[in-house]
């Protein structure tokens, strides 16, 4: 009962900085799409411009639906610009436009982290699909069989890890998302998309996009947390029986 008042109790706030910060996000951007920069340069333009002048012409710059739906897409080399930035000259829009070069130019430097990330992609998804499955096969097989190699226990381990691979993968997405921002911040500025005192509102653009990161991996620590002691718990019960 205490365990359970406890994970609501980090639980919650977690949710209302989520819910604050895409609010954040939604508002922020509101706000700088409707300040025009004065080069007068769209979303398209800038991630055409940025990846030009860095020698990057492999990579298609394409129109999305949604709003705030923009990312890159390396497999594809596509970089996909919502419909809310493709066509916008405002602050905000060429600061969302410059965050997904900032990814191209992470995958064209080696960027470690961004290596990472996209390493844990497939495996994260995999892990998310089989660690249900693999810890219920795990705690039946500790239930029922008594043998002299604990497999049950194993395959409960290997569930628990598979489940924690999200939470690394959100992990390793924030040194991405925040190197992403810089890069853009220092490209807007060096390609004359932006002058200096426009780059105000960019970072505050950017830097809203990116609580929105922080919040999800707290939500995720949380769960995983919650996830671990529910699934040893229910192990240790089946192993007293």
């Amino acid at each position: 009962m205490y365990y359970y008042l406890l994970f609501l109790l980090l639980l919650l706030p977690c949710l209302a900085f989520s819910a604050i910060a895409s609010a954040k996000v939604h508002s922020t951007f509101s706000a700088f799409d409707k300040v025009a920069n004065r080069s007068r340069m769209t979303g398209y333009d800038t991630a055409t411009l940025l990846m030009r002048n860095r020698g990057v012409h492999d990579i298609s710059v394409n129109r999305v639906r949604g709003r705030l739906s923009d990312h890159y897409h390396p497999a594809k080399k596509q970089v996909n610009l919502s419909e809310s930035t493709y066509g916008s000259a405002s602050v905000a829009a060429v600061a969302v436009a410059a965050h997904e070069i900032g990814h191209v130019m992470q995958k064209q430097s080696g960027y470690l982290p961004y290596k990472i990330r996209n390493f844990l992609v497939p495996v994260t998804n995999l892990g998310s699909r089989l660690a249900f499955p693999v810890i219920i096969v795990g705690i039946l097989l500790d239930f029922f069989a008594a043998t002299v190699v604990p497999i049950g226990e194993y395959l409960v381990y290997a569930g628990i890890a598979l489940y924690g691979l999200s939470t690394l993968f959100m992990l390793v997405t924030l040194p991405v998302e925040f190197n992403a921002s810089r890069r853009a911040r220092k490209m807007l500025v060096e390609d004359g998309v932006l002058e200096q005192d426009e780059v105000g509102g960019a970072k505050k653009v950017l830097n809203a996009a990116a609580l929105t990161y922080v919040a999800s991996l707290l939500i995720s620590f949380v769960y995983f947390l919650h996830f671990l002691i529910v699934m040893l718990s229910l192990l240790g019960r089946g192993r007293n029986r």
